[in-house]
């Protein structure tokens, strides 16, 4: 699993923009978004599964703002 790096970046990446909740900048979602899209090109089905999750809550995140 050589991507499990940029998937664990992408994590992050969401779970620290979700931390700052209304303090989230608009590079801290496109870096929490670039992340996903990074861990995507090499994820497995389960951790695309879990990428689809991520950024479903990102959007959610972003609509409540």
């Amino acid at each position: 699993m050589a991507n499990n790096n940029l998937f664990q970046q992408a994590k992050n990446a969401v779970n620290n923009m979700m931390n700052r909740q209304g303090n989230a900048s608009q590079a801290d979602k496109q870096a929490a978004q670039n992340a996903i899209q990074a861990a995507r090109g090499e994820a497995s089905p389960e951790e695309q599964q879990q990428l689809q999750q991520l950024e479903q809550q990102l959007k959610q995140h972003n609509q409540l703002q």
